[in-house]
């Protein structure tokens, strides 16, 4: 049997078949995110403004990374299509050009940021000891940027070829070796020199580094051209550039929410950034359905199968709801337990009860959400995407955002803005799921109108 024909075969593609994909996939995503709450349960223990100074500084850096999600995102889609159609060669191909890609606008990032890294931290902290803090582990924290980025284009061709379980022991080498540095480090345990925050930064690096290599390494082993090619990178920029600009959309409000939380104080932006790691936390744990939703989706639509791409939307989407409310009533149990586990500070433990109920409201709604999106990336609907999230930005997450510094909202204020923007995706890509149009055919990602 092809490869074609049996990624998309409608016996297999069930319970078992999601569930093998869905499984390690979570393993990759809820790695980073575990580690990085050891990082801050580490860190947290410098006292309050530490703490402040990494919640800046990583907000600096996840939004840099996060910006260039298609390197994730769109390699999958375009990888997932050619596997499903049956060109192997053409799906790991995919994941070379992602890597040159990765590799050149990573080292220009370093370079840009170490200029102006310090008026940013500035901006966001308000200046000031929290602005000190997170510029010094910010500069060295920079220069993992390229190898983060060569990671997301190998998760990404990597889950297109429906190869799930070598990405997650290359991400969990790479972790694993931060998480024995980082405590060592910044506490100066073993006889090693006590780092403090910087240490945190130093630790980080030196994982990405292991996991940049093995996926690296994992290319080469393919034996396939490693060249750059022009033609194919402008190909995954066209998908690109509407991920790109979607993950702009998504950087303006979480920079927005960290600078007004800045504003209320080391301990209202220590809390913030709490709950949002717990938020991306339990994001990207719902987020290993979507994945799955996402390589089978393209796989199926690949080789021409638009009912079964269909079908897996609906269950996906089903599948979601339920975990999400799961999670719900777990956390909500957890109310004053969780945060402890993290901080002793009572002032940061105040303001994260204040964000905790806002927090466990909105994910049910955002099971559906991550479940859809997946559905709608691994079908190339990116154009829509980018217009729906900006829409939702600008209408629901922004006007809350400042509305809460001028009116001293509080994080209260923040949060409720993070609530209006998820309910306002929820009606957009539950909209567009139910009118099917999405579901285009073809080996070749098609280009959206939105």
């Amino acid at each position: 049997m092809s490869a074609a024909v049996e990624s998309i075969d409608p016996e297999r593609v069930g319970p078992r078949r999601i569930l093998g994909i869905a499984v390690p996939t979570l393993g990759v995503l809820v790695a980073e995110p575990i580690y990085l709450l050891f990082d801050m349960a580490v860190v947290g223990r410098l006292g309050a403004l530490a703490l402040a100074g990494l919640a800046v500084g990583g907000l600096i850096l996840g939004q840099v990374s996060t910006q260039l999600t298609f390197l994730s995102y769109g390699t999958t889609a375009r990888s997932a299509r050619r596997h499903g159609a049956g060109d192997e060669r053409g799906a790991v191909g995919e994941g070379v050009q992602a890597s040159w890609i990765a590799i050149g606008i990573g080292l220009l990032i370093v370079v840009l940021l170490q200029v102006f890294a310090g008026p940013v931290t500035r901006v966001l902290a308000g200046g000031g000891e929290i602005a000190d803090e997170a510029l010094g582990w910010l500069r060295i924290a920079l220069f993992g940027v390229p190898l983060i980025l060569v990671t997301m284009a190998g998760n990404g061709w990597l889950r297109g070829v429906q190869q799930t379980r070598r990405p997650l022991v290359y991400v969990i080498a790479g972790l694993a070796l931060s998480a024995v540095l980082c405590p060592v480090l910044v506490h100066g345990l073993l006889g090693a020199p006590r780092l403090g925050l910087a240490g945190s930064a130093v630790a980080n690096v030196a994982g990405q580094v292991v996991s940049a290599a093995l996926f690296l390494n994992a290319l080469v082993r393919q034996r396939v051209s490693l060249s750059p090619r022009p033609e194919v990178m402008r190909a995954q920029l066209v998908l690109g550039r509407d991920l790109i600009v979607r993950s702009l959309a998504f950087q303006a409000c979480f920079v927005s929410a960290g600078a007004v939380a800045s504003r209320f104080g080391a301990a209202s932006v220590a809390a913030h950034q709490l709950v949002l790691q717990l938020w991306n936390f339990l994001a990207l744990t719902l987020d290993s359905l979507a994945i799955a939703a996402q390589t089978l989706t393209g796989a199926a639509l690949g080789s021409g199968d638009e009912r079964g791409a269909r079908r897996l939307a609906a269950r996906v989407t089903l599948w979601s709801t339920i975990f999400s409310i799961v999670l719900a009533v777990i956390f909500a149990a957890g109310y004053r337990a969780i945060p402890e586990l993290f901080t002793g500070d009572a002032a940061v433990l105040d303001r994260a009860h204040v964000i905790w109920w806002f927090f466990v409201a909105v994910l049910p709604a955002a099971g559906v959400v991550f479940a859809l999106d997946g559905v709608l990336l691994g079908a190339g609907d990116a154009a829509y995407l980018r217009n729906t999230t900006m829409g939702a930005g600008l209408i629901g997450f922004l006007p809350l955002i400042w509305l809460a510094l001028i009116l001293d909202w509080g994080v209260a204020g923040i949060w409720s803005g993070l609530s209006a923007f998820m309910l306002l995706r929820l009606v957009a890509v539950g909209a567009r799921a139910l009118s099917g149009h999405w579901a285009r055919v073809g080996a070749e990602v098609p280009r959206s109108s939105g």
